[in-house]
């Protein structure tokens, strides 16, 4: 359990997490099509920045993004890419690519993105997590925090599936990305399980539908 601190101490770097997965299990995705993501892959024009090795190429080469690795691992990237990626987009006048749930999981599969590469929460470090990345200058945690945005231990169906976990990440990162500039803090960094360990705390804690 958390304790309760002072507010000005929950107030850190801007994250703005919206969504979890309520819960103690984690819904089984229906599996990807890795052919079907290769071709959202090319219809999104990711290529544009992440052309094959040899080939020029503005960001990693696709080869270097399709590697063995957590789903919730793969959504941290995702979270990490939003703000180089809508600067680059909005300086060429290219609206933000829309991606669906289903053509998430086809480009998840892609990118060989798999919860079994996902080790087991740790929800200590979930808390930590919490803090550290600042979702609290935004959010609240069992009433403590900002008021930019909603209470995490409220019931999202988001937090069942990192499949719909990436949906969201993906879909909103961008404005958050630029409420943190907005707000003068810096955007926030995940690496390896983080994202897993936060997520899995927010699920051991969301109320019930």
């Amino acid at each position: 359990m958390i304790r309760r601190r002072p507010a000005r101490l929950l107030l850190g770097l801007a994250l703005v997490l919206a969504w979890g997965r309520a819960g103690v299990g984690v819904a089984a995705d229906a599996p990807g099509d890795p052919e079907r993501g290769k071709a959202v892959f090319a219809a999104r024009q990711c290529v544009r920045c992440h052309a094959p090795r040899g080939q020029p190429s503005v960001g990693p080469v696709v080869e270097e993004l399709r590697r063995p690795q957590g789903a919730y691992e793969l959504a941290g990237r995702f979270w990490n890419h939003a703000p180089a990626m809508f600067t680059t987009l909005r300086s060429e006048g290219v609206a933000w690519p829309e991606i669906e749930p289903g053509e998430m999981a086809d480009l998840m599969a892609y990118l060989q993105a798999d919860l079994a590469r996902d080790p087991a929460p740790d929800l200590f470090q979930g808390q930590v997590l919490l803090v550290r990345k600042g979702c609290l200058k935004c959010h609240r945690y069992r009433g403590e925090g900002g008021n930019v945005s909603e209470e995490l231990t409220q019931y999202n169906p988001g937090y069942q599936s990192p499949v719909a976990w990436a949906s969201a990440v993906w879909k909103h990162a961008p404005r958050m990305a630029e409420e943190a500039r907005r707000m003068g803090v810096t955007y926030p960094r995940f690496t390896g399980r983080e994202m897993g360990d936060l997520v899995g705390l927010l699920r051991s804690t969301a109320k019930s539908p």
